[in-house]
């Protein structure tokens, strides 16, 4: 980044897409007072894509950062190949277009190939397209195993530039990306690696147990409610923690991937929700809590990739 310096956290706007998968419906006056109260404390960096809500998340941001001076906001976004037109003569350029259109900003900050669905075809696509470009964004793959990261990185390199961010699912409960060696290389090259997830959709929030289960009918609900008397043995742990450092249990889990050396991406629809994001901030768990926190998770066995993921390994 030549412009400032990246937050400790970044703010994603996945549930602003309305269609249900991370969230219910928001409107732009319920998300004008969050996104006040993130930037008014330096959390400036806000995560989106065109697949959520096929626009509906990028026009809400876009509303809302309308009139800012460009310096003091940070814009993450994705080209999803599932919604790319294939027959276009420049889908990397026609994606990247209609989202600066809908954000109303003329260049990225962060931008993300999303998935592996044909990866090799549109990484090379967003090189060729970036390639000899002034303002290049950061580039980075999102959901991506190591050797699909290696494979980015060297396409990248081929055209001129360089892998800068990887984002994948990663939480106390789902170290896949730890395990496979993707956040060592990450370290050893330079590359940011972006959290998602560490919450696990609220699972690890203390909100839920198997007395008050997530609200039926969500894929969420369906994930985690029949192992939720698994996940109450590790909020147990992260209560105690929460306790010890006077916070609420969400914020030990944002607090362990940040100690973890990653930037989690965590997801706003309360003002409340970016109170808890400062607070996380200014936790340092010792190594010792680290290690307990995660040998607790193990103890459970469980295994909750979910569908638009695969194991890293």
């Amino acid at each position: 980044m030549n412009k400032m310096t990246l937050p400790k956290i970044a703010l994603g706007a996945w549930a602003w897409g309305n269609d249900g998968t991370f969230g219910n419906a928001v409107t732009p006056e319920q998300m004008k007072p969050v996104f006040d109260a993130a930037m008014e404390n330096g959390l400036n960096l806000w995560d989106t894509a065109l697949a959520y809500g096929m626009g509906t998340s990028e026009k809400m941001l876009g509303g809302l950062i309308a009139g800012l001076d460009r310096d003091s906001y940070l814009i993450s976004d994705k080209f999803t190949p599932q919604c790319a037109d294939y027959g276009a003569a420049d889908p990397v350029g026609d994606m990247l277009k209609t989202e600066l259109g809908f954000l109303g900003i003329e260049n990225m900050d962060i931008y993300w190939l999303h998935n592996t669905v044909d990866a090799v075809k549109w990484i090379t696509a967003i090189a060729e397209y970036f390639e000899g470009k002034e303002n290049v964004p950061m580039l980075g793959v999102s959901n991506h195993n190591l050797a699909e990261i290696k494979q980015a990185d060297e396409i990248l390199k081929s055209h001129g530039l360089k892998l800068s961010a990887v984002q994948n699912h990663y939480s106390i409960i789902n170290r896949s990306s730890e395990d496979s060696g993707i956040l060592d290389y990450c370290i050893e090259n330079g590359i940011v690696f972006f959290s998602y997830m560490t919450l696990e959709q609220g699972a690890l929030s203390g909100k839920y147990d198997t007395k008050h289960p997530m609200p039926a009918g969500s894929d969420r609900a369906r994930t985690y409610n029949p192992v939720l008397d698994k996940i109450e043995v590790l909020n147990a742990e992260l209560k105690k923690l929460a306790d010890k450092y006077q916070v609420a249990p969400a914020q030990i889990p944002v607090a362990w991937a940040i100690g973890k050396g990653t930037l989690p991406i965590i997801g706003v629809t309360k003002v409340s929700h970016v109170e808890d994001a400062l607070k996380a901030v200014n936790i340092t768990l010792t190594t010792d809590e680290i290690a307990s926190l995660e040998s607790t998770a193990d103890s459970l066995g469980l295994n909750l990739i979910r569908y638009w993921e695969k194991e890293m390994k």
